[in-house]
């Protein structure tokens, strides 16, 4: 289909081709009112559509924003999405999106595109600590800022904004050390996500306040999903070691863990008490409702924008590192 251009239009008119650009420009001080009515309804009739790449590229600025994300199986990304495109749109700014799917290999593949794209730039939540480190100093040299949040990045200069992962875990653990539980499974999030060993660290910690030994074996590996979540608290039942409680590194590993439970006629939260961090709706649609840190999405999208502007409107911004905090919400898998 051929697209209709300013030419097209000059010639339909028998008038210059810069005499269409100045009026479809909204020049009205070289424009005479009655030829920029023409000009605009000639190209209204004639299904003329700007081309704001081309535009865009002449004013070196295209208006585009890249957001990328983990994942999409929890709401907490697309929540974090649909803020930031408001507060984006809000200065004229349109957003590109893009999914890795917990894969760096895709990660640097949506890093390229938005580079292709010329994105002035790019939010994003990580999904490896460090496997593409030098990938993002080379979007950042090109002259693109990058604005990390959920997940923190080692030994790169750029701003993040993100919940205190230990805090908030230290908090979840005591409260249910303070319920009644004493021997307290952690369904620990991969070594490849930093905010692991945040969270791992308030876990023991905890334990550690309420002079309860740690024992390395309640320690188990859960990955991210919720198969990963079950099949890793399945194994650790094999052991047949007594637990009463259950803190998770995420939700969606949280919620495989309780199927299993309860596949297996355990009963929560007489049994054994659940909670996670990082909770999303999907932790209200199941029954028992499960208790979890839930992070501030809107906060967190509008300091990351405002951020990330900041730094395209100067450079030489500072680079800030926004800690904050999480909301426990307590429902029914926690013991009262």
């Amino acid at each position: 289909m051929k697209h209709t251009t300013i030419i097209d239009i000059a010639k339909e008119l028998g008038i210059s081709k810069s005499t269409v650009s100045r009026a479809l420009s909204g020049d009205t001080h070289n424009v005479k009112p009655e030829t920029m009515r023409l000009i605009n309804e000639t190209a209204i009739r004639m299904g003329y559509q700007r081309n704001e790449m081309a535009v865009n590229l002449r004013r070196q600025s295209s208006r585009n924003i890249g957001i990328i994300i983990p994942e999409i199986v929890t709401s907490f990304f697309m929540n974090f999405i649909q803020h930031a495109q408001k507060e984006l749109r809000q200065h004229g700014y349109r957003t590109i999106i893009a999914v890795s799917n917990e894969d760096p290999e895709q990660e640097a593949e949506n890093l390229m595109m938005l580079q292709q794209c010329r994105v002035e730039g790019i939010l994003m939540s990580v999904c490896h600590k460090d496997r593409n480190s030098n990938i993002y100093n080379n979007v950042k040299n090109h002259g693109i800022p990058i604005v990390f949040f959920d997940r923190k990045v080692e030994g790169i200069d750029a701003s993040t904004v993100r919940i205190d992962d230990y805090l908030m875990a230290f908090f979840i653990v005591e409260r249910m050390i303070r319920s009644g539980c004493r021997k307290i499974v952690h369904l620990a999030g991969p070594d490849h996500i930093s905010n692991g060993y945040d969270r791992h660290r308030g876990y023991r910690e905890a334990l550690e306040k309420f002079s309860i030994p740690y024992d390395k074996r309640y320690v188990i590996k859960g990955g991210l999903s919720a198969e990963e979540g079950a099949a890793a608290v399945e194994k650790f039942m094999s052991q047949g070691l007594d637990f009463d409680g259950l803190f998770g590194f995420t939700e969606t590993s949280t919620l495989g863990a309780k199927s299993s439970l309860q596949r297996m006629n355990y009963r929560i939260p007489e049994d054994v008490s659940l909670c996670c961090i990082s909770g999303t709706t999907l932790c209200t649609l199941v029954h028992p409702t499960v208790t979890a840190v839930e992070q501030p999405v809107i906060e967190m999208a509008t300091l990351s924008c405002r951020l990330l502007l900041g730094q395209i409107a100067d450079p030489n911004a500072a680079i800030e590192n926004v800690m904050l905090r999480g909301n426990i919400v307590e429902r029914e898998s926690f013991r009262t």
